[in-house]
């Protein structure tokens, strides 16, 4: 019998809903009868608290999601694979992994190309397509997050539905260069067995969505690990003021870095990991301050903006992650990614484009939106997700809420 993979599609606004057991989806997702979710940590029991909801404090004014989907045209899709429990036995499980995909300009995001720049503060990891990014100024399709050992696959997948979904472009080629985005799963989730296929990243873009983001356990999040505590997938965004442009910063993390130690995690400037002292995961490392682990960040803005510029924004993420105590270890993959929704004929070939840019003595605000929406889409991740056993047994706390509360009411931090 093969195994049996749960697949945790999100297929409303608000909250997670779960595929019946011997259900069809459209998109071709077999999923096998008498499958069962794992017992802790699937997100399927639905919409999840954030941090304002605790009353963590952050800096700016959100747009009216708090989320990335607060650009006009960026949807958000995750597929979400948990199934087994107990010994790890490779290509059968437990499995604790899936797939995300951001699409810029919805579902014309392959044809209707996006200014983006890039930056890499440490360099343990791995996102695709970047060099081309670099070179042409664009951003040619959606931004796909996974776990490490199924980058290529998924790569081949875009490419896959993107041959499928139409003829070639402008140039009539058939050439792409996917940005596919990783961070390491393998304490929970069997990474060497492959689990996540071709349809999986098809139902990611497929039903990719506006409105609220799914958080915490979902998709590409599912298996990570953040500052000792469980993570996962967060977001959040900032809206600007009239005077400054009222232009909109929506931010979306995978969120897996400091895994191995809480002894660095600041929430609201506080000392909150060391405040929550308990088992931590990676007992295998050299000592409790080894930095293992990644994030993956993707930065959106309607702002008009050059690649240059936006590889200005993408280099302040770095700003966001220090908020949140990370040092960016030699162990670490913090790769990050910026894009603007403007311009939307910037990348026609038959003319001479106008285009409109923001100049750069009006940028602070951009900045500071981009490192406020960083720190609270990590903190929205922890906030979301849930205890969960993988491989081996491997066990994994998330971040407690009530004693969260108490850290910030003692230092005079917490909100009501």
């Amino acid at each position: 019998m093969p195994h049996q993979v749960v697949v945790l599609f999100t297929l409303a606004l608000f909250g997670s809903a779960t595929l019946a057991a011997g259900a069809a989806p459209a998109t071709g997702v077999t999923v096998a009868a008498g499958a069962k979710v794992a017992a802790a940590g699937t997100g399927a029991a639905g919409p999840r608290p954030r941090a304002r909801d605790l009353g963590v404090p952050f800096d700016g004014t959100p747009g009216p999601l708090n989320a990335i989907t607060d650009l006009d045209g960026v949807l958000v899709g995750h597929t979400t694979l948990i199934e087994g429990s107990g010994k790890l036995v490779v290509g059968k499980g437990p499995i604790r992994t899936g797939v995300t995909a951001v699409l810029p300009r919805g579902a014309d995001s392959i044809w209707r190309r996006s200014f983006a720049g890039w930056y890499s503060q440490n360099g343990n990891g791995e996102m695709t397509g970047t060099t081309w990014v670099e070179e042409s100024g664009f951003l040619e399709g959606p931004v796909m997050i996974t776990n490490t050992h199924s980058v290529g696959v998924v790569r081949d997948a875009v490419i896959a539905w993107r041959v499928a979904h139409g003829g070639a472009d402008a140039t009539e080629s058939w050439w792409s260069l996917p940005v596919v985005a990783e961070t390491w799963d393998g304490w929970l989730n069997d990474v060497n067995g492959f689990h996540v296929k071709p349809e999986h990243v098809f139902h990611a873009i497929d039903t990719a969505h506006g409105g609220a983001v799914e958080e915490g356990n979902v998709g590409g999040g599912t298996g990570m690990i953040c500052n000792g505590f469980k993570g996962g997938i967060g977001t959040s965004s900032r809206k600007l003021t009239d005077k400054e442009g009222a232009y909109i910063v929506g931010v979306l993390v995978q969120c897996n870095f400091s895994g191995a130690s809480r002894q660095n995690l600041r929430i609201a400037g506080i000392p909150v990991g060391r405040e929550i002292p308990g088992k931590e995961p990676y007992s295998w490392l050299r000592s409790d301050s080894d930095e293992t682990g990644s994030i993956i960040v993707v930065v959106g803005t309607n702002a008009p903006l050059l690649p240059h510029q936006l590889k200005r924004m993408a280099r302040r993420v770095t700003l966001g992650l220090g908020r949140t105590g990370s040092i960016s270890g030699n162990g670490s993959g913090d790769i990050f990614i910026a894009f603007s929704t403007a311009n939307p004929s910037a990348n026609q070939t038959d003319q001479v484009v106008d285009l409109k840019m923001l100049p750069n003595d009006r940028m602070d605000p951009l900045f500071a939106a981009t490192v406020q929406a960083t720190e609270e889409a990590i903190v929205n991740a922890m906030v979301a997700a849930e205890d969960m056993t993988g491989i081996d047994g491997h066990h994994v706390t998330a971040l407690p809420h009530e004693r969260l509360r108490a850290v910030l009411a003692e230092y005079n931090r917490l909100t009501h």
